[in-house]
């Protein structure tokens, strides 16, 4: 009978030990890359897998470069797009995350998040694209661990480096190269502001850098870049 109780407990409790233990994984991954650079993403690593079905030999466009030879232009234009308040918050905007929230409801079905730049650090360095309340719980909780172990410098700095900017370009630097065969230091106001335009939806939008709704963005988020104020 006790080796029976004994037995129950484990399985009961092997849940939430094996999620401590996941969450001890991120908190001491995120604290190693407060000095060092991340060399991929969960983001990246499914897209490539992606690619190689179709070419084996397929890979990504990405190179890592530091954050004082990025474009102020394109912190910005990216801060702008993205997340306007995010040199004030502590990782989340709740009352973004509410509105997502209530819009949600109205659609019956996930299709907003509310997510700051921290926040879509944390899923593109960990999780999946899927959308879900158990994964955007996670979510959060890497959030608080980027902003507990980093300055809003560094969580910029592997953003902007890590980031989606079409199908296979990944980080500033290549996204720079790719569509203005340019360094990332020297991106224009104009050129930051539609590579920031791309972000939502850098696949679709990155096939279609001259649609007239992407023009009317840029418009907008340049006009928007003077009020940003940097890390």
């Amino acid at each position: 009978m006790k080796f029976l109780r004994k037995y129950v407990w484990w399985i009961v409790a092997a849940p939430f030990i094996l999620v401590l233990l996941i969450q001890l994984y991120f908190f001491v991954q995120i604290g190693w890359w407060k000095y060092h650079n991340p060399s991929s993403t969960s983001f990246m690593r499914a897209q490539l897998a992606e690619l190689q079905k179709k070419k084996p030999n397929a890979k990504l466009k990405h190179q890592w470069t530091p954050y004082r030879r990025i474009s102020n232009n394109l912190k910005r234009a990216v801060i702008a797009a993205e997340d306007s308040t995010f040199a004030d918050h502590e990782g989340v905007d709740w009352e973004a995350m509410l509105k997502a929230y209530e819009k949600n409801a109205r659609k019956g079905k996930v299709v907003a998040g509310g997510s700051t730049i921290t926040q879509q650090l944390a899923k593109n360095l960990f999780l999946s694209g899927s959308r879900s309340y158990i994964r955007k719980g996670q979510e959060i909780i890497i959030t608080y661990m980027l902003e507990f172990w980093m300055d809003k410098e560094r969580i910029l700095e592997i953003y902007l480096n890590v980031v989606e900017f079409g199908t296979g370009v990944f980080g500033a630097e290549a996204a720079a190269r790719h569509y203005y065969h340019v360094p990332a230091s020297a991106l224009s106001a104009e050129q930051a502001a539609r590579l920031a335009v791309l972000l939502p939806r850098p696949r679709v939008y990155g096939r279609l850098p001259h649609s007239e709704y992407l023009a009317r963005r840029t418009d907008l988020i340049l006009h928007r870049m003077h009020q940003v104020e940097l890390p």
